[in-house]
């Protein structure tokens, strides 16, 4: 039985150092899906509103040219235009490059700028919860069944009354019932 334990100690001790890293990616990026609500991981949004300074043209006379210089000049974007459409009679929306847009109702000329910026970490480590790809969902197999090892070499380094007999096994009847409750009434 002791054998056991040093084996299960050497174990758990080489997987949880080599993964520690993955887990608090994974910790850390679940955080940031969990509040998708308010918190978008992959970018952040800036909006601002502006009036358009000049005669407002009807739909007919808007083109590239006056809304990359009506619309997009006041919020410094005149190289960033991809393109432009009318979702109502008097508003146009610009798409511009990276995911912003500006939309202005050409009857009021009240406009609105939408600036999207990449979240460089966060996207990138939210990107993992998706399974970029078929590496990753090996890996995060591999992952899976090493964090099963480091659970079970964990039941077997402890004895007597702090181990799995004892309070370590209370503990862990604990942690299975709680997301089981949270499963069956909520």
């Amino acid at each position: 039985m002791n054998r056991l334990r040093r084996l299960s100690r050497e174990l758990h001790r080489h997987a949880s150092y080599f993964f520690a890293g993955v887990v608090l990616i994974y910790a850390i990026s679940g955080i940031a899906l969990n509040h998708k609500g308010t918190f978008n991981s992959n970018y952040e949004v800036r909006r601002s509103t502006f009036v358009v300074s000049g005669a407002l043209p009807e739909r007919s006379g808007v083109d590239e040219a006056w809304v990359k210089s009506a619309l997009l000049s006041p919020v410094g974007e005149e190289g960033a235009y991809t393109k432009h459409y009318f979702p109502q009679d008097n508003v146009v929306k610009v798409f511009l490059k990276g995911g912003s847009s500006v939309v202005a109702d050409l009857s009021t000329g009240r406009a609105e700028y939408e600036a999207l910026k990449r979240r460089p970490f966060f996207g990138a480590v939210s990107r993992l919860h998706y399974n970029p790809g078929r590496w990753w969902t090996l890996f995060s197999d591999i992952f899976a069944g090493a964090l099963i090892l480091v659970t079970i070499t964990g039941f077997t380094m402890m004895k007597g009354r702090r181990g799995l007999i004892g309070w370590g096994g209370a503990e862990l009847l604990a942690g299975l019932l709680f997301p089981l409750a949270f499963l069956l009434f909520f």
